[in-house]
């Protein structure tokens, strides 16, 4: 794993919706701009302390559509998403990390420790290499851990 960094279209995005999300109150999660099969998703993740709604998705999507109507940067024809971020959202920058800090969380690791895959408890410490003591190069994916 590695700390996301966003690509340019990803950043340019990010700048417009962070001002929007911020006039509106709601907190920018996450922007994604990556193609899964033949089609491109440009996704906006979204969060709030009271939750996010299918209203509050629409309140930012229109705004945001309008721009990038405008704008009109993005080559690849794409499928526009305004989400929420979730309860189970994945932590990808240092940011979520700090955000995260002392919740429960599920890493899915590359090579097991201790022979497991999946390792399940408190976000205690990351730094540049490790997360909970755990390098870096061995995690997939971490997220929020949800047990329900």
């Amino acid at each position: 794993m590695k700390y996301k960094k966003l690509n340019p279209t990803e950043k340019r995005v990010y700048e417009q919706a962070k001002k929007l999300t911020d006039e509106m109150g709601y907190i920018l999660w996450d922007i994604e701009f990556l193609k899964e099969g033949a089609e491109w998703y440009l996704r906006v993740l979204i969060d709030s302390e009271e939750g996010i709604t299918i209203e509050d998705c629409e309140k930012v999507t229109k705004p945001l559509d309008d721009w990038l109507d405008k704008e009109d940067f993005i080559k690849e024809s794409y499928i526009f998403e305004v989400g929420s971020a979730g309860l189970g959202r994945e932590l990808k920058t240092a940011e979520h990390l700090e955000w995260a800090l002392n919740e429960q969380v599920e890493i899915k690791l590359i090579r097991p420790v201790d022979a497991e895959k999946i390792i399940i408890g408190e976000l205690t410490a990351y730094t540049a290499d490790t997360i909970n003591n755990i390098p870096l190069d061995n995690i997939s994916k971490i997220r929020i851990y949800e047990n329900f």
